[in-house]
């Protein structure tokens, strides 16, 4: 297909200007709204298909890209040169992305239809919804850290709008503060590691990055910070990943994230699924050629993945409520994700994260299908607590059906989606740590975390639809599920794709099971890591309506099972991946094991657990204390101090001496200088003048009357005098 302004930028322009339009429809015509943005992700859907379809099944090749700019601004003149330039970079990653992301996008928007119908903003959510796919979309199309900043920033902005959708709720408006406060902390550190790469390569284009990489532009670079040098690379690299830590919720700012719960629940499938935590791990994946330099980097984002993997899954052991169970599974997921990045594993980081953003979508919208029938007629409110729930399998089939798929999914069971990616993952990591004993570490957290995954999971599912209803009187009002278009299809279309044989070219991910050529290992062999010195001598294109064809020859790329690397060490890779494969299942299966025995056999006693470990159990209800570290210690006791100390400063000495002291400098010389203007100037100067021209006058006047007499008698006075003199 021809890439041109017309086939790519309309992806972005289309819910961009539905946004625009029902901004000012939407009060009127709720109904054409909503149409309007339906039909425009619809479109930018189609869109791109062409381009995903065009990329993966068409050039084929690990290296296609496309890349076009167009002149932001200007700034040339008076001997200096500067030109802004914006554009596209399209390459396997960005359709992949555009296409996960349209997708499930456009079946949020259709799940919505049902979820929203009944409430009385039913419009307005669809006018933010736009917006946000939008900026998500801008996102993954942008080919510089500028641009993608933008979109980033406008992404928080509307996760703001969404999580705060129900104003009128105290706790929605703290959440969405506290997510938007959140998230900037690592949005100010990104922002300065983007500084601190133009201050070097002079450009934010991730192409001329990577030709500054390979060129070896920051090996040795070095930047000074309280008079110690360091590394350029590793102070840009850890600027930029604190973006990452901050907008996908990693250790120790996942703190946001369970209180974006607080929005609709099919804004928190948009938000933890496709796209704003998605932005955090996408960013890292663009990056990753900047993060190989400095050997510090890999090893403590591995750390720091592995930690917030175990961490948040923990916690999720101990929620009751539905949805909160999600969000801490989400935030365990990107734990995961974030894991990849630091053992190298970039294509399955990438993979994990698109069939996360399926699985979770779908895991979402049906916990808003359930929660959306589950109405307490007492309250008035929908129910969202487990221990109320029960034997919903027999009123609710096609959603009990669609999240055990998902359930399975993340839980890593074979032949689902979950198994292919996070097993690479943990098999990566295990061959890692056979390399490098650090790497022990976060290996052994992403294991554990991968056994509560599955137990929290299938814990949820067996207390909310297995077992006996725990509230008879919720359960009974509870009408049958019927299969609906808007409610169930989108559930079923998503769980279709939690089979793990679209994404691996066998049913369990390892090979053991193949089901065609080599050739259906369509994402192993196309999302390879970036190789910078490609780009050394790149010439960029210019954007405009004709199409103007690469000059760049791609190669079709073929799988190759060993990855680059000679038979024995492939061998040991092989083997490795297998016992992380075989450990990994018996994970999976002994975590739903450990699950059934507690919750529908009750052989197992959770309460045992809950006594004996009652310490831990708190600290796990109480989220490890990091909302109390946070709010009580670092804002109240240190912040909060901070800022009445600088008030003081501000209104005790800089208000009291420097502005108000300074009023009355200016007081004092104003009194001064109208007493001088009064006296000398006024006075004696102006008046002064004026008097003694009076007095010349009258003098003058006297000597030169006029009259003759007097002129006679003084020239017999000065007649005398002289002759007076003589004598």
């Amino acid at each position: 297909m021809d890439y041109t302004i017309t086939t790519v930028a309309w992806i972005v322009l289309l819910p961009f200007f539905a946004f625009v339009i029902n901004a000012f429809i939407v009060k009127k015509v709720p109904n054409v709204a909503v149409g309007i943005s339906c039909a425009a992700i619809f479109g930018s859907f189609l869109l791109s298909g062409r381009i995903f379809f065009d990329f993966v099944f068409g050039k084929y090749s690990a290296d296609y890209h496309v890349h076009k700019v167009f002149n932001w601004f200007d700034l040339n003149g008076g001997g200096q040169e500067f030109v802004m330039k914006m554009g596209i970079y399209i390459d396997n990653m960005t359709a992949m992305m555009l296409f996960m992301v349209t997708g499930v996008a456009f079946l949020i928007h259709i799940f919505s239809t049902y979820y929203m119908k009944e409430d009385t903003r039913y419009g307005r959510f669809f006018v933010y919804m736009s917006l946000f796919t939008s900026a998500m979309l801008g996102l993954v199309l942008s080919d510089n850290l500028i641009s993608f900043f933008i979109f980033w920033e406008l992404m928080g902005f509307c996760s703001y709008s969404l999580i705060g959708f129900y104003y009128e709720k105290e706790d929605a408006g703290n959440a969405n503060i506290k997510a938007f406060m959140t998230t900037r902390i690592g949005d100010v550190f990104f922002l300065l590691g983007i500084l601190a790469i133009y201050f070097q390569v002079g450009s934010f284009t991730f192409v001329d990055i990577y030709a500054a990489i390979s060129s070896g532009m920051f090996t040795d670079a070095t930047v000074t910070i309280f008079g110690f040098g360091l590394p350029l690379a590793l102070i840009a690299s850890l600027a930029i990943f604190m973006g990452t830590i901050g907008k996908s919720a990693q250790f120790p700012l996942q703190v946001w994230l369970p209180d974006a719960m607080m929005g609709p629940t099919p804004c928190s499938a948009l938000i933890h699924a496709a796209t704003m935590v998605a932005a955090g791990v996408y960013l890292s994946l663009r990056m990753f050629p900047l993060y190989e330099i400095h050997p510090f980097m890999l090893p403590f984002i591995a750390t720091i993945g592995g930690i917030t993997a175990l961490g948040a899954a923990t916690i999720a052991l101990v929620q009751t409520d539905f949805k909160a169970v999600l969000a801490y599974s989400t935030i365990s997921q990107l734990g995961y994700m974030v894991l990849g990045v630091g053992v190298g594993a970039y294509n399955a980081a990438f993979m994990h994260l698109i069939t996360h953003a399926i699985f979770k979508a779908c895991l979402f919208l049906a916990a808003g299908s359930v929660i959306h029938s589950l109405h307490d007629h007492h309250t008035h409110q929908h129910v969202q607590e487990m221990p109320r729930m029960g034997g919903l399998k027999n009123k609710m089939k096609f959603t009990w059906f669609a999240m055990w798929c998902c359930t399975f999914a993340i839980a890593g069971v074979p032949f689902f989606s979950g198994f292919v990616s996070k097993d690479r993952i943990l098999g990566d990591a295990l061959v890692m740590a056979m390399h490098n004993p650090y790497y022990w570490f976060p290996a052994t957290l992403g294991f554990i975390g991968a056994l509560l995954t599955a137990f929290y999971m299938c814990r949820m599912m067996f207390l909310a639809f297995h077992g006996e209803p725990r509230d008879k009187d919720l359960y009974d009002h509870i009408h049958e599920e019927k299969f609906s278009w808007n409610r169930n299809l989108p559930l079923l279309i998503l769980a279709l794709f939690t089979l793990g044989v679209w994404f691996s070219g066998s049913l369990t991910g390892q090979k053991l099971v193949k089901v065609a050529s080599d050739k259906v290992e369509w994402f192993d062999t196309l999302i390879v890591k970036p190789k910078t010195e490609n780009f050394k001598n790149y010439q960029k294109q210019n954007w405009g309506p004709v199409d103007i064809k690469s000059t760049i020859s791609f190669p079709v790329s073929k799988y190759d099972s060993n990855h680059g690397l000679s038979e024995e060490e492939a061998h040991h890779v092989h083997s490795v991946h297998s016992i992380g494969a075989i450990a990994s299942i018996i994970i999976a299966f002994s975590g739903i094991f450990i699950a059934f025995m507690m919750y529908i056999r009750k052989s197992w006693n959770p309460g045992w657990w809950v006594n004996t470990f009652s310490t831990w159990y708190r600290a796990l209800q109480n989220k490890y204390y990091f909302d109390d570290m946070y709010i009580k210690g670092i804002i109240q006791k240190g912040l909060i101090p901070v800022n009445n100390f600088l008030a003081w400063v501000d209104m005790g000495i800089y208000d009291k001496y420097a502005i108000d002291g300074w009023e009355k400098v200016n007081r004092c010389a104003f009194t001064v200088s109208k007493w001088f203007d009064n006296i000398f100037v006024d006075t004696i100067a102006v008046d002064g003048t004026g008097a003694s021209v009076r007095a010349f006058n009258v003098i003058l006047r006297t000597f030169q009357s006029g009259k003759i007499q007097f002129y006679i008698i003084m020239i017999i006075l000065v007649l005398s005098s002289y002759i007076w003199s003589l004598a």
